[in-house]
């Protein structure tokens, strides 16, 4: 019985830590914009590698867990593709790749390199490492990651930050799987020295783009936004009905006829 009530509690425990889907969401686009701060890691050789010393290219960063069976290493596979067809409309040697462990003390230098060789990620600039588990939380916060323990291990958003030269969080890119030019797009851009400046034609067309779009955590994969759409079309369509409102009425207006009062004192 007290094993019995040990494992209730425990249960409860990881229920009322439930992973908020729709929190982690917000959090990681929050982050886009953000400098993120020197973190020091080790290699799967056990080298140091300080995150500034990646910087002067576009720099792809996810996080992983060695542990998991399915999801992550599903992802980092797909990501392994994305890595190739990029490398290929970009050249070798574009940009760099960093795959971070977050499952402290297990994700070790010997971990990631077994988990780099299982999973296909044989491009010479992707990074398999291990940060230090003091800097650990502000290493996720800086990316915006967000990441839950379960009984079965943990529970976290599949997310792929683009960071630029500088170091600062460029794009999120979601999903075990996603479109191509969601992914090669903006290195694209980064590495071409043309980021979309704020307020320009073009960000107003991916932001219209973002808007009637949004990312679905339970579905893992990016849908159509149909309440933004029917409101984009409602919205259009009483400006349009108001306007052509106006114009109506004015051109009644003129076409009336003066009051003959009004007209009689215009003539005196």
């Amino acid at each position: 019985m007290p094993r019995f009530l040990s494992a209730l509690l425990l249960l409860a425990a990881f229920a009322a830590q439930a992973f908020d889907e729709k929190l982690a969401l917000k959090e990681s686009q929050a982050a886009i914009g953000r400098q993120v701060a020197e973190h020091v890691f080790r290699d799967t050789e056990g080298r140091t590698v300080r995150l500034s010393e990646l910087r002067g290219k576009p720099l792809v960063v996810n996080f992983v867990y060695t542990g998991c069976f399915q999801v992550c290493p599903a992802t980092t596979q797909f990501l392994a593709g994305a890595v190739k067809e990029a490398e290929r409309a970009l050249g070798p040697g574009a940009f760099r790749v960093a795959t971070i462990g977050f499952n402290l003390p297990f994700d070790t230098p010997q971990a990631m390199k077994a988990f780099a060789r299982k999973n296909g990620a044989a491009s010479p600039n992707w990074l398999f490492l291990t940060p230090d588990a003091e800097t650990l939380p502000a290493l996720v916060s800086d990316f915006g990651f967000r990441y839950e323990a379960t009984p079965a291990g943990f529970d976290h958003l599949l997310q792929v930050s683009i960071v630029d030269q500088s170091g600062r969080i460029y794009r999120q890119v979601y999903g075990d799987s996603f479109e191509a030019p969601l992914f090669v797009g903006p290195l694209l851009q980064l590495a071409q020295n043309a980021p979309v400046p704020a307020g320009s034609v073009q960000a107003f067309l991916e932001q219209v783009k973002l808007l009637c779009t949004v990312y679905d955590p339970s579905a893992g994969r990016y849908r159509l936004n149909y309440v933004v759409i029917i409101e984009l079309l409602v919205g259009s369509s009483v400006m349009i009905g108001g306007i052509g409102f106006l114009v109506i009425e004015w051109r009644r207006r003129r076409r009336q006829p003066a009051d003959p009062k009004t007209r009689a004192a215009q003539l005196s």
